[in-house]
């Protein structure tokens, strides 16, 4: 109701746009067929002309950009409050149940291990929105330190298959020659596993995922992730590293998550001197996501 409420309303003012437009040349063309002869009118009345269109159409644009950010806002803030209550009442659920039944041992103990993955999930949903904020902020300083690259990626494959309880198969991890990274371990340790996260989750049931570092020609080292999941359609493959955004579509409406893991892995890219990109073929046809940082010559 309220995204079919805001297209009306983008629609409204287009229209409204369009018309003051076609009044406006309506008017100006009349005018200067009566008065033709008055070079310093026909001068003014070129300047308002195009002061008018120019500010219908300004406004028009700003507008509709404003519009789709409060419906970006309102998703993620959807989005949010299902990834921080879902974990929350799940441990309530079996907290309660613990408290009023008398549980087994074994049963006890899957309770337990539930309610730590549950907890891993809030604290990990509490972690990205953080960040997001903390990568946001251009005068934030980096704890710079030289690590291994092909360390920090090993690691965060091993996360995701325990996370996400994936065989090597699924997730596997192909190794490039050794590049040391001049940066801030634990935001490209955040970039990686978000690129990571990503292609797991959109991967849906049967996850085919494809890890892969290596070094280029000119002082860079790339972390490639390809999965065959999703895809992108070509007209979201920039707009997906917006904050916020999401791609719309049956493939990907089901999959939870914020809009912000890609914001994250685009702002520590830049922040080390580096780039981050996507490639797709379409939709259903996987996805590759490129990370790319300067390497300690």
């Amino acid at each position: 109701m309220v995204v079919a409420g805001r297209r009306k309303s983008i629609a409204f003012f287009i229209a409204l746009g369009v018309l003051l437009i076609a009044v406006s040349l309506l008017l100006y063309v009349g005018w200067v067929l009566l008065d033709w002869r008055t070079g310093i009118l026909l001068f003014l009345g070129v300047l308002l002309l195009a002061t008018i269109i120019g500010g219908v159409v300004l406004n028009t644009t700003f507008l509709v950009r404003e519009i789709r950010r409060n419906e970006q806002h309102d998703a993620f803030i959807n989005a949010v409050t299902h990834e921080l209550k879902t974990p929350v009442a799940s441990i309530r659920l079996y907290l309660e149940t613990l408290e009023t039944r008398a549980v087994d041992e074994a049963k006890r103990r899957e309770f337990y291990r539930t309610m730590l993955e549950d907890s891993d999930r809030l604290l990990a949903s509490i972690e990205q929105i953080l960040r997001a904020g903390r990568v946001g902020l251009p005068s934030r300083s980096l704890n710079f330190s030289t690590f291994d690259l092909g360390g920090v990626v090993e690691g965060c494959v091993a996360y995701a298959r325990t996370i996400h309880h994936v065989s090597p198969e699924a997730l596997a991890y192909r190794p490039g020659p050794p590049a040391r990274i001049l940066g801030d371990v634990d935001e490209v340790r955040a970039a990686v596993s978000n690129l990571i996260e990503n292609a797991v989750k959109y991967s849906r049931d049967d996850p085919r995922v494809l890890v892969e570092t290596a070094a280029l020609d000119g002082g860079f080292a790339t972390v490639r992730v390809s999965d065959q999941g999703a895809g992108i359609p070509k007209s979201d493959l920039r707009r997906i590293f917006k904050r916020f955004h999401r791609v719309p579509g049956p493939l990907t409406a089901s999959v939870r998550g914020t809009g912000l893991g890609l914001y994250i892995v685009r702002s520590v890219a830049k922040r080390h001197g580096g780039r981050a990109w996507a490639e797709s073929e379409g939709p259903g046809r996987g996805s590759t996501f490129v990370l790319e940082l300067p390497v300690v010559k």
